[in-house]
């Protein structure tokens, strides 16, 4: 019996992220991934994962050459962004102003309105519900499973793009999909 072949899953480093945790997640699951901020070897990816952590206008600045070679990529690869990444894949963000994302997920990244009586950012564990129950990202999750949020914005789309939604001063996409990308 021979095996599978290995697929080559990339992490892209521009410089803001928690690529160690992803690294670490990646590889418990049985993969063998890379950190990389080349160019070439995300190009070559069989998968990419774009983490972050920051603010939306930073990452995009951050992202520089490789945005052409992500939204390239993005037609035959499957992505995965997380957190700060998740929101890069949007139209566009108002965190510090209007700025343009990736493009590769419709819809924008808004603040949580103040003033509900709710603290922002909004911190803790809470529930996401399946709005998609036949898409293979969530098989194996029960109804409202729950997950860690720290996040003062969120991403504003339609149910069409939609994952998973959670309450939290109002109803938002917790995760996202379009194509072959993906965000939580």
């Amino acid at each position: 019996m021979r095996s599978l072949p290995m697929k080559r899953i990339v992490i892209v480093d521009y410089g803001l992220g928690n690529l160690r945790s992803v690294y670490r997640g990646l590889e418990k699951s049985g993969a063998n991934p890379a950190i990389t901020p080349d160019i070439e070897e995300i190009a070559a990816a069989d998968a990419i994962v774009l983490p972050g952590v920051g603010a939306f206008r930073d990452g995009m600045e951050q992202i520089g050459e490789m945005q052409q070679v992500l939204t390239e990529a993005a037609d035959s690869v499957p992505m995965l962004g997380i957190c700060l990444g998740m929101q890069m894949l949007m139209d566009t963000s108002e965190e510090h102003g209007i700025h343009p994302g990736l493009g590769l997920i419709p819809g924008r990244v808004r603040r949580f309105p103040g003033g509900s009586g709710q603290k922002v950012p909004h911190m803790g564990w809470n529930s996401l519900t399946i709005e998609q129950s036949d898409n293979p990202l969530f098989a194996g999750f029960g109804p409202d499973e729950y997950v860690y949020f720290v996040h003062s914005f969120y991403a504003d789309t339609s149910m069409e793009y939609t994952l998973t939604s959670t309450e939290y001063i109002c109803s938002f996409s917790s995760s996202v999909g379009c194509g072959n990308s993906y965000g939580v």
